[in-house]
């Protein structure tokens, strides 16, 4: 569809950016808090940093909340730390990690920022991991729904807006990188057990929201990545939509219709994977009814047929080192691969703006859902400059583009709520620590210098805060191009010339 003119956003659209508690937070072991298994997880991405102290936002939030309110804000995207709120297997509620996160609400709701919380963003408790072997369990279920009755009672007073489980279809898909896997257990086959698990406690969390929070809205998160067919061929599409059923569309359409597709019970019954689904799980899951959904979209990929010879689980590139990666080739299902029209970052993510529009349709025609972008951002290697300084302006490139083509969305007839791309400071990257930048402000420590962490406003700050200032119309250049879609075009050409070259 062309449009003719520059989107516009809706009235009240909430402006922000996102952050979890395990990648910004710090303080670990402050305030009554014990470990997580993300703590011990983002230890073993050496030589990356430990989430010890992190950017320290436990000690800095008044600061980076006065940052916000600076910005413009209206919302902010941040997580809880389970094991804040519970640190032990008595249950017994830590007053400091309510108060704190009571302080981190009341500060944000002063400066005019809506609170949005995610209850859970990969952070499970240590002891609760040991007391149920982690997702495996199902007696994680009244565990997860305890930890959300708490969370409703001491916030939900002022907390309207709830996120649920951050990116469970990718701990699913990266469980083993992300640490999830147990000894003893067959992931590629007990994976789904876990995810049902991890389905009946988003149930619960929907419907303990709606039960406990008066005018509560809750939603998931799923990491969303589109998946284009490589080429016309029919082999190639087919296994694009393998692909996308395989790494998102299963979790949404058990989000929103109550019930696994026959797709996946499908590919259960011929990989012989079985699936403890016990009386009362489905009525439980169909009758939690989601009332927005949080997009977290930083890319595309390109799927195409398999080489049936090989098996290749994705590589991922952990330097930031361009050509690292190593696409995924499942026989029989799909493979991905590199996408010549658009450019990456280092970590080799496509850079692909029309990838948010193209998702925001996507589910708002499968599914009629109301929509707020939770993440998406350009992750980089910085350091201040010689006047203290960074020069983002590939930052800046990739967050106009992106919140463009929301509003080009918006303008297709999506119902679009916020944008809250990531991240607000520099925090650890899953795997990547403080090599790999998003912020719009500068924490000034490396991987193995914890300097002054003194925050520094990026020039990407000063660009979001004019545009949210203008309320979405002061884009910073002419953006003409992108109604006719020149822009991706000019991408290719241009690629297209430097490979001939």
């Amino acid at each position: 569809m062309k449009h003719l003119t520059d989107p516009v956003f809706p009235e009240g659209f909430l402006w922000g950016a996102s952050s979890s508690a395990w990648q910004v937070e710090g303080a670990t072991l402050e305030g009554g808090r014990t470990e997580s298994i993300i703590d011990i997880n983002s230890r073993t991405k050496k030589p990356f940093t430990d989430n010890s102290i992190a950017s320290d936002h436990y000690h800095h939030f008044r600061e980076d909340v006065a940052l916000m309110k600076e910005c413009g804000f209206t919302s902010y995207r941040f997580g809880i730390s389970w094991p804040r709120i519970i640190p032990a297997a008595d249950r017994k509620v830590n007053p400091e990690g309510i108060k704190f996160y009571s302080d981190l609400i009341d500060e944000l709701l002063a400066a005019g920022i809506t609170p949005i919380p995610t209850i859970y963003h990969y952070d499970m408790p240590v002891w609760v991991d040991q007391k149920y072997d982690g997702w495996f369990d199902r007696g994680m279920i009244e565990e997860f729904e305890y930890y959300c009755k708490v969370l409703f009672e001491n916030f939900g007073d002022r907390v309207k807006y709830w996120l649920a489980i951050n990116e469970q279809n990718m701990q699913i898909v990266y469980g083993k990188w992300l640490g999830l896997n147990k000894p003893g257990h067959d992931w590629d086959k007990e994976k789904w057990q876990m995810n049902h698990v991890m389905n009946l406690c988003h149930a619960k969390a929907v419907t303990l929201c709606h039960e406990m929070v008066p005018g509560g809205k809750i939603g998931p998160v799923p990491g969303y990545v589109p998946i284009y067919p490589k080429s016309a061929r029919p082999e190639d599409q087919i296994a694009a939509m393998n692909a996308e059923e395989l790494t998102e569309k299963i979790w949404m359409d058990t989000y929103v219709f109550g019930e696994y597709s026959t797709f996946v019970r499908n590919y259960w019954k011929e990989n012989g994977i079985t699936v403890d689904i016990q009386p009362g799980d489905m009525e439980l899951i169909k009758s939690a009814k989601i009332d927005f959904i949080g997009l977290n979209c930083y890319r595309s990929d390109v799927g195409k047929a398999p080489d049936p010879s090989y098996v290749q689980e994705i590589s991922l590139n952990k330097t930031g080192n361009k050509g690292e990666l190593i696409y995924t080739n499942w026989p029989g299902e799909y493979a991905l691969d590199r996408n010549i029209y658009v450019e990456t970052t280092d970590w080799d993510w496509h850079i692909d703006a029309v990838s948010m529009r193209y998702s925001l349709r996507y589910l708002w025609d499968h599914y009629h859902v109301p929509l707020i972008i939770t993440e998406a951002g350009f992750g980089a290697h910085e350091d201040l400059d010689e006047n203290g300084e960074i020069h983002d302006d590939y930052r800046i490139d990739y967050l106009r583009d992106y919140a463009y083509n929301v509003g080009l969305a918006i303008m297709d007839g999506v119902e679009v709520f916020g944008f809250n791309p990531w991240s607000f400071t520099d925090l650890l990257s899953t795997g990547n620590g403080m090599a790999k930048r998003y912020g719009l402000v500068f924490v000034n420590r490396t991987d193995d210098d914890l300097r002054d962490l003194k925050r520094y406003k990026k020039d990407s700050f000063y660009w979001y805060q004019r545009l949210i200032k203008s309320g979405g119309t002061d884009w910073g250049r002419d953006m003409s191009e992108w109604r006719d879609f020149t822009r991706v075009s000019q991408i290719a050409s241009d690629i297209k010339a430097k490979e001939k070259k």
